[in-house]
This record gives C-alpha cells, structure tokens and sequence, in this order.
C-alpha cells in the first residue's frame, strides 16, 4: 500500500486552502491503491492556515531539537508539526506502506527540498518534518516528481 499526501489526490488541505493535484496519485487513491494522509492536519492544523517554514535546520534538526518550525507571523508551531509526523507515522506503519508519496517543499512533506525559512520563495536542500520521522523510521519517503519518474 502507498501512503500519499492528501493535496496531492486533489484534497483543499494545503495552508491556503488549495490542493496540488497529481493524476497519477488520484488514479491510485480512486484503484485503493493509495490512502491519503495530511501530517498537518493530523497535528491539529484546520485549513486554511499561515504559512510556516523550518527555522534554523531542517527537519532532522527539528526532530533533534536544534530547529524550530514558525509560522509567517511568528508562532511556534513545531509541536504540532512533530505531532503530525508520529500519527503519519504510526498510520504508515498500520497500513504496511511501502512507499510514501509527499509534497516537496512542505516543512512536513518535503523529502529533498524545503523553503529556505525566510518566506522568500527561496528553497534549499532538506527533508520536512514527517519526511525526516519517516526516513529516519526506514521508510521510503519519495516526492511528487519522483513518482512521476518512478511509477508512470
């Protein structure tokens, strides 16, 4: 079974209330081929939400403690990003995912790539949150893109 972020099968659950449809992943939800997930909803974020980016690291630091997730205003939202790894988690683990599809450049979901902290629009090199429980967990945690190389 695939684990996939919830934006991604076409699901309004990203911070500005948007999705970030995939075809491909919609087909997999629609064949039960792949169960949809949003870490921060599961954290206890409702939708639509300010925008939040890692500050200081990136989600291995959040994870160590050495990082902080913040929204735009300031807030410190880091628990509830940490919160919604561990249900992804534990929800990958219920269902025996072998692969788990997130968003790129989400402080959750980014796999390879997240914004750089300084809501610029600037991006860099790191794993979300989630991302990071998840590998760290010894899943295997893929983008939208390398899905697109992978299964289709």
């Amino acid at each position: 079974m695939i684990l996939v972020s919830s934006c991604l099968a076409g699901l309004k659950v990203r911070y500005n209330g948007t999705h970030s449809l995939n075809n491909g992943i919609a087909k997999l939800v629609e064949e039960n081929k792949a169960i949809t997930i949003c870490p921060e909803l599961l954290g206890g974020f409702s939708t639509p939400r300010e925008p939040a980016e890692i500050i200081g690291g990136n989600g291995e630091d959040v994870l160590n403690g050495k990082a902080k997730v913040i929204e735009k205003s300031g807030k410190d939202v880091t628990e509830l990003y940490i919160k919604g790894a561990y249900a992804t988690l534990n929800k990958a683990k219920e269902i025996n995912a072998t692969v788990v599809v997130l968003k790129e450049y989400s402080p959750s979901c980014g796999s390879s790539m997240i914004y750089n902290g300084e809501f610029i629009g600037e991006k860099l090199e790191g794993m979300g949150v989630t991302s990071a429980l998840l590998k760290r967990n010894g899943l295997k945690v893929i983008s939208e893109e390398q899905f697109a190389e992978t299964f289709l």
